[in-house]
């Protein structure tokens, strides 16, 4: 790869031109990295039903056109002024929530929400020079979330990546980037649990099944999902999950059923399904301590 350092790419990647409209495989170019900027070469990416959402423009500023993606994993091919922790070759995993690692809450134990890097669904271009670094015949092509996986090569600030073990499967840690680390982190980070602890997991997806291997490594004595697929239950038992409550087999809020199930609520809930619905139901059904967590 260093037959291409400063120089500018030319790769495929899948552009969004409009909200909705299917995804066109186009030959972009890919600009070299700037101050602080790394360019990785996507060995892996996933679709999150994030890259969705953003893609379908519902409830949120449009940004076209756009390469989505950021759930993925790659190396990289080249580093910009002033990144001294990366170098070419080094396996990397992008993150859509950066650090600074100089802003209070880089520095803070209670927050990850950077001053300079936290998620920013409209900006579409890097913050060196507020330009974009992909382009198709001199017309930029607009990031998103400062990652851009859906592309063989892309450029994130170095605050934006996560070294990772060369020996990592890519192809299965590309996950870490999104939906593992988020309902982990969650459990684990916030909600913090304690030993012998009672958990609601509300969504048993991804992030869900995360977010119960969370409470299962923080020692909770009975980790209850709820969901209204019951073929998830299987499945979720591998990731620590105990007892199962699907809303629609009961005639009562599924919070009541809880409440009951537990002697008056749980000790946390974690809910992990974005449903405002689901959201009242995790708040309502932890006793009068509560702690309930939102992924």
């Amino acid at each position: 790869m260093s037959s291409t350092v400063g120089k500018v790419i030319r790769c495929k990647a899948a552009v969004a031109w409009e909200a909705g409209k299917p995804l066109v495989i186009e030959e972009v170019e890919v600009a070299p990295p700037q101050a602080m900027e790394v360019r990785v070469k996507i060995i892996v990416t996933a679709l999150c039903h994030t890259d969705v959402y953003f893609w379908e423009a519902k409830g949120q500023t449009p940004v076209f056109p756009r390469i989505f993606g950021h759930e993925a994993a790659g190396i990289v091919e080249s580093v910009g002024e002033g990144v001294t922790e990366l170098k070419p070759g080094d396996h990397v995993l992008p993150v859509f929530t950066g650090e600074c690692k100089e802003c209070r809450h880089c520095k803070s134990e209670e927050s990850n929400m950077c001053d300079l890097l936290r998620i920013n669904t409209d900006r579409g271009v890097m913050l060196h020079d507020g330009k974009s670094r992909f382009s198709i015949n001199g017309k930029p092509i607009y990031h998103f979330v400062g990652t851009s996986t859906f592309s063989e090569y892309s450029v994130i600030h170095v605050g934006c990546l996560a070294k990772i073990n060369p020996a990592a499967p890519m192809d299965k840690v590309c996950i870490l980037s999104c939906g593992v680390s988020t309902g982990l982190g969650a459990t684990l980070n916030v909600a913090k649990p304690p030993k012998g602890s009672t958990v609601a997991i509300f969504g048993l997806g991804a992030v869900g099944l995360a977010a119960a291997e969370g409470a299962r490594i923080a020692g909770a004595s009975r980790i209850i999902g709820v969901d209204l697929n019951p073929k998830r239950f299987d499945e979720a038992k591998k990731f620590g999950v105990t007892e199962f409550v699907n809303p629609k087999d009961h005639h009562k809020p599924v919070q009541e059923v809880l409440a009951e199930m537990t002697d008056g609520g749980v000790d946390r809930s974690v809910e992990c399904t974005g449903s405002i619905n689901a959201m009242i139901s995790a708040f309502e059904c932890v006793h009068d301590v509560i702690s309930t967590e939102f992924c």
